[in-house]
């Protein structure tokens, strides 16, 4: 990657989930190397994030600590929207700060769910870029969802779970049962301050000079496209995956917190593994299976041939049966709490993974070139899943993450010995997407998108 010698200012908000702050700092410190000035907002708790792009970039990337939002003033029907709205209190001090630095910011980039920032945007007088954490075929139906808010309500205003959306303006047409939209959006109430507010910032954000998203034109072309008509204008760029290169060592350690596991033990556990020969099984940093879950999941581990990795998150951990870890001998490997998943993905002995299929998941387990079994849960994550099955072929339907959906142990077993088998189309297949996404960050798409993006900013 070739520095640039403009040294424009750039203002950073992140929304504070790992699942959104990650990608974003993945993208700075892409800026930091292309030779901008990054001021990014950050809060206490996630300071330790930022440590490892600080000590690597101390001269060009500054932090604005500012205090957490009171919650408590932002009273809303749903725990997003509280979070979204406490976030706008970081509007003044953000003034007071620009207004007192000798070289303030020329942009801001923020989150999606940072909607206001459009308006601290204005206000100063600056530009301002979205960053979307989700995929461009995630975001078209996120925006689609808050746009027509109340037309999708009427449609549906008995609340009937088997109701079929369908989205015939977006590419390929993609449809989905009422009971896979978020709570959030199902419980919308027009009118309501909470709501209309979140829906305001949705649709301000397509009044921004541009967007960003953590995707490459290989996986979402088409879905590009259309965000591009749906804006009006060509400054839609697609940069991603925003990964680490394999050779930094933010691609093992550092990234994303501290393993709960000592990482050489891990890695020497996959070393002595064939290659393709592991199942690796996360759900997220905050998905969690319920004991009917992991009964299942882990009656299905005990009865397939698989080795895995199965990481659980500190809520889940207690659900893990008494005596599986011994049941499954060697073949096990458990993380109870973070673990450092690009490094398992990337590793060779890993041949498939059971994914949550969080867009952050998807990219990397694509990337990676590993084969994916699907167990949405929420949120964009039936659309991810639905696109990695069909039409991408990288993918195959695990558990569908429907009400009180429980696989069938005997089934999954079935499954996670398959996804092993090296002929299988989709393992083909995800190998061909997996140098196609290589590419795009080295020489092709991505960070051409990348460099055209940073010539605008440093032209501001």
């Amino acid at each position: 990657m070739s520095n640039s010698t403009c040294s424009t200012h750039i203002l950073v908000c992140p929304f504070p989930p790992s699942g959104h702050f990650i990608p974003l700092l993945d993208l700075t410190r892409l800026l930091l190397r292309r030779g901008l000035t990054v001021t990014i907002v950050i809060s206490a708790a996630n300071l330790p994030l930022l440590d490892p792009v600080l000590s690597s970039h101390h001269y060009s990337l500054h932090k604005l600590l500012l205090s957490d939002p009171d919650h408590s003033h932002s009273p809303s029907p749903h725990p997003l929207i509280t979070e979204v709205i406490a976030t706008r209190q970081l509007f003044d001090p953000i003034v007071q700060w620009f207004k007192s630095h000798p070289t303030p910011p020329a942009a801001i980039i923020s989150d999606f769910f940072l909607g206001w920032t459009n308006d601290l945007a204005s206000h100063l007088g600056v530009r301002h870029v979205v960053f979307s954490p989700s995929g461009a075929l995630g975001y078209s139906i996120f925006h689609m969802l808050w746009r027509d808010a109340s037309e999708i309500k009427a449609l549906n205003d008995d609340g009937d779970e088997s109701f079929m959306l369908s989205f015939p303006d977006i590419p390929n047409s993609p449809e989905l049962p009422w009971w896979q939209l978020s709570p959030l959006r199902r419980s919308y109430k027009k009118g309501e301050p909470g709501f209309e507010s979140f829906r305001k910032g949705v649709l301000d954000n397509m009044t921004s000079w541009g967007i960003v998203f953590n995707t490459f034109e290989g996986l979402e072309g088409g879905y590009i496209d259309y965000v591009k008509k749906q804006m009006g204008h060509d400054r839609v760029w697609a940069v991603g995956p925003l990964l680490p290169d394999k050779h930094d060592p933010m691609g093992t350690t550092g990234r994303g917190g501290s393993s709960a596991v000592p990482l050489d033990d891990l890695l020497t556990w996959l070393d002595q593994k064939c290659d393709g020969s592991v199942v690796y099984i996360c759900f997220g940093s905050l998905g969690t299976l319920s004991e009917k879950e992991m009964n299942a999941l882990t009656g299905a581990l005990k009865l397939s041939n698989v080795d895995f990795v199965l990481c659980v998150q500190e809520g889940g951990s207690s659900y893990i049966p008494s005596g599986f870890e011994d049941q499954v001998g060697g073949r096990g490997f458990i993380v109870k709490g973070w673990a450092p998943q690009l490094a398992i993905l990337r590793h060779q002995a890993v041949g498939s993974f059971v994914t949550h299929c969080g867009w952050n998941s998807t990219l990397e387990g694509v990337a990676s070139g590993v084969m994916m079994l699907t167990w949405p849960m929420g949120a964009d994550q039936f659309t991810n899943a639905a696109l990695l099955v069909d039409p991408l072929g990288v993918g195959k339907r695990l558990c569908d993450g429907g009400p009180d959906s429980v696989p069938d142990s005997v089934e999954l077993a079935r499954l996670l010995d398959e996804s092993l088998n090296v002929d299988r189309p989709e393992r083909v297949r995800v190998k061909e997407l997996s140098r196609a996404a290589i590419k795009a960050v080295k020489e092709g798409t991505s960070v051409q998108n990348l460099n055209t993006f940073v010539k605008l900013l440093s032209e501001l």
